[in-house]
């Protein structure tokens, strides 16, 4: 071959289509070697020869790209670092997918190769000396990287090529350990720290999404506050671990610095304390704080993503600091309490392993010296007074041993264990030990171990009075007991978990059918208060005849279930004026003479028909009631009856409260220093409920926090007016605030009233309010920020509680109480059939402006509403799944309409808060259900279109998410 020049011999290989190695073979053979040839055009030359015509030469590439792996020249490096320089600073791809994940490939490719030719040009360092040549081309390679590597958006092209190639992802980190061990080599210090910085950008890409930006640090943070106190106030039976998630939920969610984090669950559980009204509530949070707090803490301690056990231990250490400083607040509890409640809550959490021992005799000396100063209560009142939360720790291991001690067989001698049981009823001891069972996760076993020990009465083998009267005690006490922890704890205690014999117990048949309780309608008509005829007329002619209840051979369970039936007969005897009032006093003296328990079927079954009845028909079932809940003190009464009778009357007080209220009636004459039943009768008797509840709003606000009364008035308004009625008042107050401090100071209290029932009034703000907000063109200005942003703020935040908590578990029982919503409207408004518009998108499509841009599912093609979601395969007929999807085809449809608006901009900060709360697109995530499409429309947006913001709401687990996500990145 002669070749007058280099141009000629490319275009002849080109003409002749050599291989690249028939080109290296042909090029030394013909090329005479020494200084005659200017080897430095030579990769230019094929450089400038490939980029003639419309496209790169691909065969001449190869020839370049051939040179530079067999490393021919080093002058070939050098042309490359300089084509790079040409376009490393406007990379983009207006391309298919498939091209622009190519242009990932290609970029992951040339960060190994920089990386390589870095650790080449250091071991070269290494082996032959200081050297200014070597050290310029090091320099090269280390400024190409460092230029490459410093843009947002290829970092976030080369993150996608690491997800679809990990192998060679493995030849980055190779390469990153290869020149880290060579940056000793480097003499010159200004290289060597550059190549660092430019090390520490490659080592970033794989925790792209996870690096938080530094948020503004506040003092308080009032969701954590009301939360705690809604679970104090309401929740004392549930299980930790649902309150743990959801604890760390709002700390991920609100970037809540760890010791604040604590500081604001101890400030909490100190105003609860502090405000709670005394006697069982007073107990209840105690309990709360003293014995579950420090559990819950624990579990955080050891919570998987959270922090590290001993930096968890620095916070809650830093979190009792900051809680010193609060000295009014801690001598309030101690004042309320009789003790140093900060002192015993350090030594619970040393027990735990929460603190250690040095921090801990640091943080008591401290509280020592401030407690010197408090004010007391003067020494004679308060030192016959015993301190709530040491009786509360030592009610524990009680809890523990009762439970034993109930285990064992007493049929021989149920002696003993009536001494138990009368040492449980005296005093608070009752409420004691079930504030800490119910603390420690152990109540539903104490229930079920006295339901039990309530059927051991059932059986009867020939008994003498001594026996006798010990098994009517059992029943009685044991009811008594079961009654009260319904009363205190709710019923779902007992009914949440089945009998383990398969045979429906008779304490929970009563407790369903015959109790009356808050919400629950009874029928008195019912067959359960019409037993046999027989056994009826027998029981009324013994209370009307005998001078008091005989006990032998008695089956106490038929004759509970027979004193409705006998109430009525004496009640209809009584009214037709064939008894006297003293003949019925009598009667009742008898009932409740000895088994309290027949007074209290009583008064269920008196409460029940009292409703049914007309105001002037009301006077003398009332009266009856009056004259059961007063103590019968004769002589002969059985053990422990004054213990028992002031269970009772709590029991029928609690009752009777709704129905003597409905018409201002007065159960008994207050009794001096004994207080009323607390959160009862709230709501204002002549105001309408949208008015309770804008007031009740307005007033928390000014707080700046919730507090137990307020949770129990909401709670009271949500039964009343329902989920739709309640979430819908209180989103209007939130869109009232034009002021940003305020609006998002209502978003963190409406957050944690929300919990309330999450699940519930998450479905309804993002089933129906929001698009219907989103879909009359007449709410929108009522979508411009400041309160626009902050309800796409609350909305993000219910969103990711109720779906992180939707598979975790059933409802907990304040949740279950209420009447659910029917599933059914859900699956009206979102069909499952797509191919029929479901009421939602007919709404969208009844928009006047444009008929085309929001259509109905079925007239879009199916790629436009493909989502992860569907790919992971997600139960579609799950009502929040459900939601969640047409939600976001909302959205999608919002961004692909002609007109923009405040609407619009609800979209993006709907978004945007995912991407603050870190809540990526992957599977598990409320992004999922975002189609595909809407990538390319969000990036539209100037606030959205940031290579961060495409990588977070994308899946990058699915080849189609990484697709989506290079091309919109390749386009910014």
């Amino acid at each position: 071959m002669k070749v007058v020049n280099l141009k000629q011999a490319i275009l002849q290989a080109w003409k002749e289509r050599w291989s690249d190695y028939q080109w290296a073979i042909n090029i030394k053979k013909n090329f005479p070697k020494g200084a005659t040839w200017d080897y430095l055009n030579f990769a230019e030359a094929l450089m400038e020869q490939a980029m003639i015509g419309p496209s790169p030469n691909p065969l001449i590439l190869s020839y370049l790209k051939y040179a530079i792996s067999s490393q021919v020249r080093e002058e070939f490096f050098c042309t490359n670092v300089s084509i790079m320089d040409m376009f490393c600073h406007r990379l983009s791809c207006h391309g298919k997918a498939e091209e622009c994940i190519g242009l990932c490939r290609a970029l992951l490719g040339v960060v190994v190769w920089l990386l390589q030719g870095c650790a080449f040009y250091c071991e070269k360092l290494r082996e032959l000396g200081p050297s200014a040549g070597t050290e310029a081309s090091l320099k090269a390679c280390q400024e190409r990287l460092h230029n490459l590597m410093s843009s947002t958006k290829n970092r976030a092209l080369v993150h996608i090529a690491r997800l679809e190639d990990q192998g060679s992802w493995s030849n980055v980190e190779q390469a990153v350990l290869k020149v880290t061990e060579g940056l000793c080599n480097i003499p010159n210090p200004t290289l060597r720290t550059n190549l660092e910085e430019s090390l520490s950008l490659v080592k970033s890409i794989p925790l792209m999404l996870s690096v938080q930006c530094d948020l503004p640090v506040r003092a308080s943070f009032p969701s954590v506050h009301a939360f705690i106190m809604l679970e104090g106030t309401m929740n004392l039976t549930g299980e930790i671990q649902p309150m743990v998630e959801q604890l760390m939920m709002i700390k991920r969610m609100q970037h809540i610095p760890g010791p604040l984090f604590v500081l604001e669950i101890w400030k909490a559980c100190f105003t609860g304390l502090i405000e709670s009204p005394e006697g069982t509530e007073e107990l209840k949070w105690t309990a709360f704080t003293f014995l579950k707090i420090p559990q819950v803490l624990l579990r955080l301690k050891k919570y998987p993503q959270g922090d590290k056990g001993q930096d968890f231990m620095e916070d809650v250490n830093v979190a009792f600091q900051y809680l010193l400083k609060l000295t009014p607040l801690l001598d309030k509890a101690d004042q309320r309490c009789n003790c140093d409640c900060l002192g015993m809550l350090l030594q619970e959490c040393n027990k735990l392993g929460l603190l250690s021992d040095s921090n801990t005799e640091n943080l008591t000396s401290k509280r020592a010296v401030d407690r010197e100063f408090a004010p007391r209560l003067k020494t004679a009142e308060n030192a016959n007074i015993q301190p709530n939360p040491g009786l509360i720790l030592r009610a524990e291991p009680t809890v523990t041993n009762i439970l034993k001690t109930v285990d064992a067989d007493h049929s021989k001698s149920p002696e003993g264990l009536l001494g138990v049981l009368g040492h449980m009823l005296s005093g608070k001891s009752l409420d004691l030990l079930l504030a800490a069972a119910a603390a420690t996760g152990k109540l539903k076993s104490f229930a079920r171990k006295f339901i039990k020990l309530n059927e051991f009465p059932k059986h009867i083998s020939g008994e003498g009075s001594k026996s006798a009267s010990v098994r009517a005690l059992l029943f009685d006490i044991s009811f008594l007991m079961l009654c009260h922890v319904v009363q205190t704890y709710g019923s779902e205690v007992i009914l949440s978990e089945p009998s383990p014999s398969g045979e429906t117990p008779f304490f929970e048949t009563w407790l369903q059918t015959c109790m009356p309780e808050e919400g629950k309608t009874l029928n008195p008509d019912h067959p359960c208060f019409r037993p046999e005829p027989g056994k009826v007329e027998s029981l009324v002619t013994l209370l009307n005849n005998s001078s008091e209840m005989k006990l032998v051979q008695v089956k106490w369970h038929e004759i509970c279930l027979s004193t409705p039936a006998a109430i009525l007969e004496v009640l209809n005897a009584w009214e037709n004026g064939v008894l006297s009032v003293e003949a019925v006093q009598k009667i009742t003296d008898n009932i409740k003479g000895k088994v309290c328990s027949m007074a209290i079927c009583a008064v269920a079954w008196l409460v029940a028909h009292v409703r049914m009845l007309g105001r002037d028909e009301r006077e003398k079932p009332q009266t009856m009631i009056r004259q059961l809940v007063t103590p019968h003190y004769a002589e002969n009464t059985l053990q422990f009856y004054n213990e028992r009778v002031v269970i009772m009357s709590s029991i029928m007080e609690h009752m009777c409260a709704d129905v003597f209220q409905q018409t201002g009636a007065v159960l008994r004459s207050p009794v001096e220093g004994q207080e009323p039943i607390p959160y009862r009768n709230l709501l204002p008797a002549k105001e309408p409920i949208h008015k309770a509840l804008s007031q009740q709003f307005q007033a928390v606000l000014r707080k700046g926090w919730v507090d137990s009364r307020a949770f129990h008035l909401f709670e009271s308004l949500l039964n009343m007016g329902g989920v739709f009625w309640f979430t819908n008042n209180l989103i209007k107050e939130l869109l009232k605030e034009t002021r940003q401090e305020w609006a998002n100071r209502v978003v963190e209290l409406l957050y944690s009233i929300f919990c309330l029932d999450t699940q519930q009034i998450t479905l309804t703000l993002l089933g129906t309010i929001l698009p219907n907000l989103l879909t009359d063109s007449a709410h929108w200005h009522s979508l411009s920020d400041p309160p626009g942003k902050a309800l796409a703020k609350l909305s993000v935040w219910c969103a990711l509680s109720s779906y992180s908590s939707h598979h975790k578990g059933p409802l907990s029982a304040r949740q279950r109480k209420r009447q659910r919503e029917d599933i059914e409207d859900y699956n009206s408004l979102f069909p499952l059939d797509d191919t029929q518009p479901s009421k939602l998108m007919r709404l969208l499509s009844s928009n006047e402006d444009e008929p085309a841009a929001l259509s109905s599912p079925g007239d879009r093609s199916m790629s436009s509403s493909l989502s992860a979601s569907q790919l992971h395969t997600v139960n579609m007929r799950d009502p929040l799944n459900r939601v969640l999807a047409n939600l976001f085809l909302l959205f999608s449809s919002v961004l692909g309409s002609k007109m923009a608006g405040p609407h619009t901009q609800f979209v993006q900060s709907f978004v945007e808060e995912c991407v603050e709360c870190l809540e990526q697109g992957s599977r598990g995530s409320i992004l999922q259900f975002m189609p595909f499409t809407m990538v390319s429309e969000l990036v539209k947006l100037p606030a959205l279109a940031r290579p961060k913001v495409v990588l977070a709401i994308t899946d990058l687990t699915l080849p189609l998410g990484r697709r989506v996500a290079a091309k919109a990145i390749a386009a910014l």
